[in-house]
């Protein structure tokens, strides 16, 4: 427990809050779309739920990401790739609570939804993907927040690194010697084919 308490989350609480808000509001947005396609209250109502739970993690998580926002390291283009993330997130937040304010005003215990709700629902899932995108280009594409970057050799694929204890058992293995092709050597007078220059595009 005390070292729940202590627990620092690095650089801060946004990447994990911002999983539960784009996961809550997208299911709620499914929810409602086919239980007003299909007239089920019940998918509607958890629907509701999901929308409500989902809005208070979209006030947590965009407080988080002012925090962020304001104390992460970092240059010119990823503060800019913050800022445009900023404009799409405040925006695409506040559409989501203002609809989980009219769903708690105007629907709770309702078994139908009207519309024009859901088509807002749609569209404002459109601008939460988009918001996502951007966020997520923060710091995949900037390393905004990334306190390590791995070593890469090669290609960067799976094979470019090391796992646990590959590391020292690769040290350890016994060194064996690479045979060393012998260079044949040509006569000066003669081109050899790898400086044929009738091979090389001009």
């Amino acid at each position: 427990m005390e070292m729940m308490m202590n627990m620092e989350m690095i650089p801060n609480w946004h990447p994990l809050l911002v999983h539960f808000t784009i996961a809550l509001l997208s299911i709620s947005v499914v929810l409602y779309l086919t239980g007003y396609i299909f007239k089920k209250p019940h998918l509607l109502l958890v629907g509701r739920w999901n929308l409500w739970i989902g809005a208070v993690f979209t006030i947590g998580t965009i407080v988080a990401g002012f925090d962020a926002y304001n104390t992460v390291t970092h240059d010119a283009l990823s503060h800019a790739a913050m800022t445009d993330h900023k404009k799409w997130a405040i925006p695409t937040g506040s559409v989501f609570i203002g609809l989980a304010v009219w769903a708690l005003w105007k629907h709770r215990g309702a078994e139908t939804v009207h519309l024009g709700f859901v088509l807002i629902m749609l569209l404002a899932s459109l601008s939460l993907a988009i918001t996502g995108y951007k966020g997520a280009e923060v710091v995949y594409r900037h390393g905004t927040g990334v306190m390590r970057m791995p070593m890469i050799m090669g290609d960067g694929g799976h094979g470019s690194h090391e796992h646990v204890g590959q590391g020292h058992d690769m040290m350890n293995e016994e060194k064996v010697p690479v045979p060393v092709p012998e260079l044949e050597i040509h006569d000066d007078h003669h081109e050899t084919p790898e400086h044929n220059q009738t091979n090389h595009a001009h």
